[in-house]
């Protein structure tokens, strides 16, 4: 059970130098494990808002997103990280606080409002956001059917939407770079949607499209089947 959201919101945090050095390191050191296949980088916007929806295949995901951007990324992450008790819990909390982690409370009403809130400050800050419409991991490694609240984000700020499409990242297992015919993961930044044409539709209504248009696009570049259904095989 996961611990109540804070009664009042605060402000969200920013990468900090742990991020930065971090990024430093596992950039050359991903490259040697994995190989990474990078494209469309530049389909990212150099300045303002960046919402990055992306699949979601395993935890790997939140860390080689950020490594393969241009740009800072932050990610909601469990909030059990932020309120663990002793010497590991305090260094769990220093250090997804200094990545400019945001808790995210595995709840419905005020406490989700609370998580989607905090993505939304960070988007207004005009730094880039990324978030996994699915909900949680993909055990079957279809696509599935997105949740709202990442378009609930892009409809209220106003922020570029970047779909992303990893591939591979579910096949890693630990030491597989170690073996011959290692796993060569591909991250594919697609271009921003065009969502200019649902100014002025209706909130519920504009909202269901983007969500729409976002895991069409996150299709495409993933290469997935979509399932048709929510995600409830997996709680991560």
């Amino acid at each position: 059970m996961t611990a109540p959201a804070p009664s009042s919101p605060t402000p969200a945090p920013r990468p900090g130098f742990v991020y930065f050095l971090g990024r430093v390191v596992l950039r050359p050191l991903f490259w040697v494990m994995y190989r990474p296949r990078i494209v469309g980088r530049g389909n990212v916007p150099a300045r303002g808002p960046v919402l990055l929806a992306s699949n979601h295949l395993a935890a790997l995901d939140t860390v080689i997103i950020p490594t393969s951007a241009a740009r800072p990324v932050q990610f909601l992450i469990k909030s059990s990280y932020f309120t663990g008790s002793g010497v590991l819990g305090r260094f769990k909390r220093w250090f997804f606080t200094s990545i400019g982690g945001v808790p995210v409370y595995r709840a419905t009403g005020r406490d989700a409002r609370a998580a989607l809130d905090a993505g939304s400050s960070i988007l207004r800050a005009g730094s880039v956001f990324a978030v996994f419409p699915e909900g949680t991991r993909s055990r079957d490694g279809k696509l599935h059917e997105g949740h709202g609240g990442a378009a609930w984000m892009a409809r209220d700020t106003g922020a570029a939407v970047v779909p992303v499409g990893l591939i591979g990242t579910g096949t890693v297992k630990p030491l597989s770079h170690l073996l011959p015919g290692r796993p060569r993961l591909e991250v594919h930044f697609g271009e921003p949607l065009d969502l200019t044409d649902l100014e002025g539709v209706p909130d519920g209504k504009a909202r269901r499209e983007i969500t729409e248009r976002m895991m069409a696009a996150i299709a495409r570049l993933s290469g997935q089947e979509r399932s048709g259904s929510v995600n409830a095989t997996s709680r991560d």
